[in-house]
């Protein structure tokens, strides 16, 4: 399997209930499957079954290509009926609707039917786990396991425990996922959209400004990106780029002599209003289009996880992971 984690749990022959097949339940689906976990796939839509098993199969390519043992679907099943999916489960992933009346009511539900020992996560990007579990008997049990996109090849969980968590329960949390090849981070305070989302939403919000205001293209905007904070980012995140951009210095060297610049970027930026008002919509699916618009999302789909499989497998062998 995939070296990311450390951890020594054995999860081969457990049973993991997926609530909700859409993308992100059918990723999890997958590595739950590549780690040799009995999965089932609790979901009301008409059809589902048939857009998991595309999706899986088409993951496969990339989970083998990051270490995975070949696997099928034997273990993979199918309960629409949640109070059922969940009876016997030692993991619940949940990947509903982010609604919170919706998960409240969810939880509730599968609260009453699964074991007491059942660990209970949550993939919501935003919504903390002390609002979600306001209907349980127990609410201590619900935990944010937030992945990013796609779970079954990115590396990152975000654990969001609440203040009502025992410690304990938390490492459990943090063990399964790295007992599954996951890099899974304990988030310490509950804060809307957690960590990497907020970044995310920071960063986007100047790409839109600067495509909004003519100052590049989208299709140019992702190329400054791939080539340059990408990588920088891919092999060391944005303090340790400062500390090592500041010389012998370090990072005093940094704040002493590069965050002025900063500084003035911050106020312009801050000043600049970005709403995804109606003409800022047309701008952006126009350049989408012209960027993107001849590629099937599937062939898209399979080109980035191809170079994201490379540079994690590249950024394993250099830490010395994998031969």
């Amino acid at each position: 399997m995939s070296d990311e984690g450390n951890s020594s749990l054995n999860v081969s022959g457990r049973k993991a209930t997926v609530v909700g097949g859409g993308v992100i339940g059918a990723s999890w689906a997958a590595l739950f499957l590549a780690n040799g976990l009995r999965v089932t796939v609790s979901d009301p839509q008409d059809g589902i079954e048939a857009k998991v098993v595309s999706y899986i199969e088409e993951a496969k390519a990339s989970l083998l290509a990051r270490g995975y043992p070949a696997f099928d679907i034997g273990n993979l099943s199918f309960e629409k009926d949640l109070a059922k999916a969940v009876s016997d489960a030692d993991y619940v992933q949940e990947n509903g609707p982010e609604r919170l009346e919706f998960k409240v009511e969810l939880w509730a539900t599968i609260e009453q039917a699964a074991p007491e020992t059942a660990l209970f996560l949550s993939s919501s990007s935003g919504i903390p786990a002390s609002k979600q579990s306001a209907g349980l008997r127990q609410p201590e049990r619900l935990i944010i396991g937030h992945p990013f996109n796609p779970p079954h090849l990115l590396p990152l969980v975000e654990v969001v425990p609440s203040d009502k968590t025992p410690p304990e329960l938390t490492a459990k949390a943090v063990d399964f996922y790295d007992a599954i090849g996951k890099v899974a981070l304990e988030i310490r305070k509950e804060i809307p959209g957690f960590v990497a989302n907020r970044l995310q939403s920071a960063i986007f919000r100047e790409c839109v400004s600067l495509v909004r205001r003519g100052v590049v293209t989208i299709e140019d905007l992702d190329k400054v990106v791939v080539n340059s904070l990408g990588v920088r980012w891919a092999t060391g995140g944005p303090f340790l780029s400062f500390h090592l951009g500041g010389g012998e210095g370090g990072f005093a060297h940094f704040l002493e002599h590069l965050t002025p610049g900063m500084e003035s970027r911050w106020k312009d930026q801050v000043a600049t209003d970005v709403q995804f008002d109606e003409d800022t919509k047309k701008i952006l699916l126009a350049q989408i289009r012209d960027a993107y618009g001849n590629s099937p999302i599937a062939e898209l789909n399979a080109e980035r996880d191809m170079k994201q499989v490379t540079v994690l497998n590249s950024l394993a062998r250099s830490a010395g992971k994998v031969e």
